[in-house]
């Protein structure tokens, strides 16, 4: 494998990991996350990315501390790659285990070529700057400096996502967003402190809503109603659609009278595409900014933190309650709405069928699986080509079907004013649910270990 075996690699487990050992490794990383975002970058002056709240989130990140690039270069990594080879610009033939090799050595290998690059793209275009006093030499030293813990804080969290998703339940990359929208949502319903853009108001929806009531102001009341109203919205639906399953009853080839259903998800490729598409306008609002502070600005221009023109302002959903709780709702942005919803189910669409085609969620590669396990379709003789045709029924429509309802239920939320942007909610709602069918499943199988092998992924 040439330069892929000196690559760093987190080892797999030996054998099979019980419930417990999971738990553990999986709160050891989410603890070491917590901490590492609490460490400043040494000669660190300016920080022209802080105000970027939302787009911290989603990348996993904590702008001005060592884990400033949080998941952006692993996402992007993935993001370019499987456009490579879904476009067959790249030829790597996944249902190989050289194939599949290929395909993550290659993936690791790109991650660290975009930690690098962004590293240097956030300190030298002024996003993460050293002190304005700095000059020379020493501003050249810091600088210097900034760039090495940038790509040392993006190396740990790479590593930290292979140890969550061998060791742990699920990928690390999911467990460090939800992290970061529950601690933003929790924030923003309950906290008393001040608001920063409105001192006289609490930050959380909750206590803001009985000052305003008591107030006597109605219209900052209907504003925090309709958060948080939007919020359990986008929150029962998620749930509701992500428990949504087509079940394929299969049985035992040798074994008469006995079988079990093949559980294919509605939201089949789950919250990848979201991850994916919000990982994109992440890192072209983030270029955005950065090329205008460079003078530059060749995909739009920001007033204060809000787009204000070009690409990024399509990009940037408008929030249609409140336009029209204030009473200054117009079509602009009904149209603007409507471009923004059509740019997140487009986008997750693509990358849904991206990800099947590269992830092993295609139905040659779930056939094998279904064979593997003995179990077979009754009616059907045990033919993998057969059942392949069965499955792909399936799979293709809730591919697309499962990416268009996600990437308009976060569209949705994004318009309606949530707590935190939709399509934060919706991943923190799709991945807990996840983490808790992983934990579910994990328990049974420590329970009953003869159902492993018709269980394991």
């Amino acid at each position: 494998m040439g330069i892929f075996s000196l690559l760093p690699e987190i080892e797999s487990p030996k054998g099979k990991l019980s419930f417990k050992e999971k738990l553990k490794w999986t709160l050891l990383i989410l603890v070491l996350f917590f901490v590492l975002g609490l460490i400043p970058l040494f000669g660190l002056g300016q920080n022209s990315l802080q105000r970027f709240e939302y787009l911290s989130i989603i990348l996993g990140a904590k702008f001005g501390s060592l884990i400033s690039l949080g998941i952006g270069p692993i996402v992007t990594a993935s993001i370019v790659l499987q456009l490579l080879v879904g476009s067959k610009i790249m030829k790597i033939d996944l249902s190989t285990h050289e194939g599949k090799a290929r395909f993550q050595g290659l993936q690791k290998l790109l991650t660290i070529f975009f930690i690098v690059l962004e590293s240097i793209i956030y300190v030298s275009m002024g996003g993460l700057a050293p002190a304005a006093g700095a000059i020379g030499s020493t501003r050249m030293f810091l600088s210097f400096m900034l760039i090495i813990q940038l790509i040392v804080g993006g190396l740990i969290i790479m590593l930290m996502d292979e140890v969550v998703s061998k060791w742990g339940f699920i990928s690390g990359v999911s467990l460090f967003i939800a992290a970061g929208v529950s601690g933003q949502i929790f924030i923003r319903a309950l906290s008393p402190l001040a608001s920063p853009t409105n001192p006289s108001m609490p930050t959380g929806a909750i206590p803001a809503l009985f000052k305003s009531l008591s107030m006597g102001d109605p219209v900052t009341a209907g504003l925090m109603i309709a958060a948080l109203v939007s919020t359990v919205v986008v929150f029962a639906i998620a749930v509701y659609a992500q428990a949504m399953k087509v079940e394929i009853p299969l049985s035992f080839g040798r074994v008469r009278g006995y079988g079990m259903r093949w559980p294919l998800s509605f939201i089949y490729t789950s919250n990848i595409p979201v991850i994916l598409v919000a990982a994109l306008m992440a890192n072209v609002q983030l270029l955005a900014r950065l090329f205008q502070n460079w003078g530059h600005p060749i995909f739009g221009t920001f007033i204060g933190n809000t787009p204000a023109s070009g690409i990024i302002a399509w990009l940037w959903p408008p929030n249609i309650v409140a336009e029209v709780i204030k009473g200054s709702f117009t079509l602009n942005h009904f149209g603007h709405a409507a471009v923004y919803t059509l740019f997140m189910m487009v986008g997750a669409v693509i990358f849904s069928i991206f990800w099947v085609q590269t992830s092993g969620m295609d139905a040659k590669t779930q056939a094998e699986k279904i064979l593997s396990s003995g179990l077979q379709i009754p009616g059907f003789r045990r033919d993998e080509r057969i059942l392949q045709r069965v499955l792909n029924r399936y799979i293709w429509p809730l591919t697309v079907m499962g990416a268009l309802s996600v990437g308009f239920l976060a569209a949705l939320a994004d318009v309606s004013g949530a707590l935190s942007r939709g399509t934060g909610i919706l991943l923190a709602v799709m991945i807990i649910y996840n983490l808790y069918e992983s934990i579910a499943k994990q328990h049974m199988m420590d329970m009953y270990p003869g159902l492993r092998k018709f269980m394991e992924e």
